[in-house]
């Protein structure tokens, strides 16, 4: 038996369509053995905890996306409920911080905004000694700009879809790079090229639900146990047997987010 990690779903979404407990059973049906809820607003950052506590392999991060900066970089007090997130008692489950980062396709927010709530994320995952999430779209180059005046950060970028530069920057700074079923159906030869050369120790693996359903999927919604579809398209793409790939992403994950390692 293979086991598997899917390390940024956002089934607490409180819109996510699928009853959330049959898409737990149904993802350790297809070996996916422990998952990661990742926050986007106050809200489901909340919720993401809330659900963490209930299900033994189930874990939570709580984190405000870059799209929903211009609603909190001046909301003190929704700033402070959320600290509190990581100072009620929850460590036992609480992993990371993020999703964070910065988002320039479709700015919803100013790029004030996002650099603004992005270091807000950075002080309090450095404060708490925990691994950040990052979201990076069309932003690379402000993006190292600010995490390179930290030290001491780790984490992942989550959701790669990008080239062999980005690449190269993400690996010298010693993060983590996060796939998911974008690369079962993206038409960008650079970025499979991209995936190829991912060092095995670096990889994790995802599957952004109820977002990026992979091949064969595609047309469904997306949840945990599709995270095995990507795996099988990644052991072919790299020739690495699903094992071997499973294993080793596997030890990644339980490595950045200090997850319970299975007997």
């Amino acid at each position: 038996m293979i086991e598997l990690v899917d390390t940024h779903c956002h089934i607490q979404f409180p819109d996510y369509e699928l009853d959330p407990e049959q898409v737990v059973k149904d993802a350790e049906k297809n070996d996916v053995t422990q998952l990661i809820c990742v926050g986007c607003t106050l809200q489901d950052s909340k919720l993401a905890v809330d659900f963490a506590k209930n299900h033994e392999n189930v874990y939570a991060s709580i984190g405000l996306h870059p799209h929903e900066s211009k609603d909190y970089v001046d909301n003190h007090h929704a700033l402070q409920q959320f600290r509190y997130l990581i100072n009620d008692g929850t460590a036992p489950k609480l992993k990371a911080v993020g999703e964070t980062g910065l988002d320039y396709h479709y700015m919803h927010s100013s790029k004030k905004d996002q650099e603004q709530l992005l270091r807000f994320q950075i002080d309090m995952a450095l404060e708490h000694d925990l691994p950040l999430i990052f979201h990076v779209r069309e932003a690379y180059k402000d993006f190292w700009r600010i995490i390179d005046e930290y030290k001491g950060l780790r984490g992942v970028v989550h959701s790669f879809s990008s080239d062999t530069q980005d690449l190269d920057e993400i690996l010298s700074r010693g993060l983590y790079v996060g796939l998911n079923g974008i690369i079962t159906f993206t038409k960008s030869q650079e970025q499979l090229e991209a995936v190829k050369k991912v060092p095995l120790d670096r990889i994790l693996l995802e599957t952004d639900a109820p977002f990026l359903t992979p091949v064969p999927f595609r047309g469904t919604i997306c949840q945990p146990k599709h995270v095995r579809a990507t795996a099988e398209f990644l052991s072919k793409l790299r020739g690495e047997p699903l094992d071997f790939l499973a294993s080793a992403t596997t030890h990644n994950a339980q490595a950045l987010l200090n997850l319970r390692i299975k007997p």
